[in-house]
């Protein structure tokens, strides 16, 4: 048995009342339900408190004419899909008025009752395409965000163990060496050198343990763990001893968003990492500010720059898939006479 296909709400504008019912009465016998508005006060009564599927918009009323109708529809946080309806003469006029969002235009002739519910039709389903389309982006983003924070989750757990596991082990080793090596400095001296030398070494490993895992957690989930987490991070930087680094943060940056604060950290941490394994800089400075509802992270660096025509790494695909996941604007310049700007902008909740 057929699904019924839903009934779409149209409202049918125009100050003709006999053409505005023979134009409703077609688009009803086509299935559709109709309002209809003899003038463009009326019609921006009856959208005050309703959301029609379409509008059929007269160019020319006698009240408020159809583009002034529309420039007070869209001041309104809702727009409202339409198409126009034109007398012989104006075909000049509705062209301007596509420019700005008519999906479509129908001359006042003969013709007008027959082609009308063609046309609708094929409007309609223009719409339906474009909403599929946009549910299925706005799910495949949730379905990325989803596989991103599973990846974040699991470097959580092994950066965890990392720290309390491997890392506590070798700390408990490298005491024992300490202590058996007071046990034996008197009497066997070589042996004490050997577990002295086992002892440097296993410090070592527990740095890198520990190194490894922060790298793995660079952030928490407090409010101002990305701040915090850029710190750190250009204070790691400095201690390599090869770049200086910087950090500008002229106020507090608080972000509720666990999440975002992670995929931010992550783009700063490949930024800076790009800059001194591949751009071989010596200076990068990272800035972070917010401002008038929008954050702003960028990374800056002196070094060769990006070569021209060269496709982008892999370093800034991931950069770049990781900002449109949270929502924000990646920009790549080349800065003169040498470097990279990188910035990563997003609208914050203030």
């Amino acid at each position: 048995m057929p699904v019924a296909e839903p009934h779409s709400n149209i409202l049918v504008v125009d100050d003709d009342e006999g053409l505005l019912l023979l134009m409703a009465e077609a688009l009803r016998a086509d299935g559709h339900e109709v309002a209809v508005a003899g003038s463009g006060r009326a019609a921006l009564q009856w959208l005050d408190g309703h959301q029609p599927d379409l509008m059929l918009l007269d160019l020319k009323m006698r009240d408020v004419d159809g583009p002034a109708l529309l420039e007070k529809l869209q001041r309104g946080e809702s727009r409202v899909p339409f198409v126009v309806v034109t007398g012989q003469g104006d075909e000049r006029a509705a062209v301007e008025v596509m420019k700005r969002g008519a999906l479509d235009y129908v001359m006042k002739d003969t013709a007008l009752l027959d082609l009308l519910p063609t046309i609708v039709k094929r409007v309609l389903a223009t719409l339906d395409q474009e909403r599929a389309l946009a549910r299925a982006q706005v799910e495949h983003r949730r379905l990325e965000g989803e596989v991103l924070a599973a990846g974040e989750r699991e470097r959580y757990s092994i950066g965890a163990d990392l720290h309390d596991g491997l890392g506590q082990l070798l700390t408990a080793v490298e005491l024992s060496c300490a202590m058996l090596k007071e046990d034996t400095i008197r009497t066997q001296p070589d042996l004490a050198r050997r577990l002295d030398q086992m002892g440097v070494m296993l410090r070592e490993a527990v740095a890198q343990t520990r190194y490894l895992a922060r790298g793995l957690v660079p952030v928490g989930g407090e409010p101002d763990a990305l701040q915090i987490g850029l710190a750190e991070l250009v204070s790691r930087t400095n201690g390599l001893g090869k770049v200086r680094c910087e950090f500008d943060c002229p106020e507090p940056v608080l972000l509720d968003d666990a999440a975002v604060t992670g995929h931010l950290y992550r783009i700063a941490q490949e930024a800076v990492n790009n800059a001194l394994k591949h751009a071989r800089a010596r200076q990068v400075t990272v800035r972070l500010q917010s401002h008038a509802g929008r954050l702003r992270l960028e990374i800056a660096d002196n070094g060769a720059g990006l070569p021209p025509e060269q496709p982008a790494g892999v370093g800034l695909g991931v950069m770049q898939h990781r900002a449109k996941v949270i929502g924000a604007e990646l920009a790549i310049k080349t800065r003169r006479p040498g470097g990279v700007t990188i910035t990563c902008t997003l609208p914050v909740k203030t």
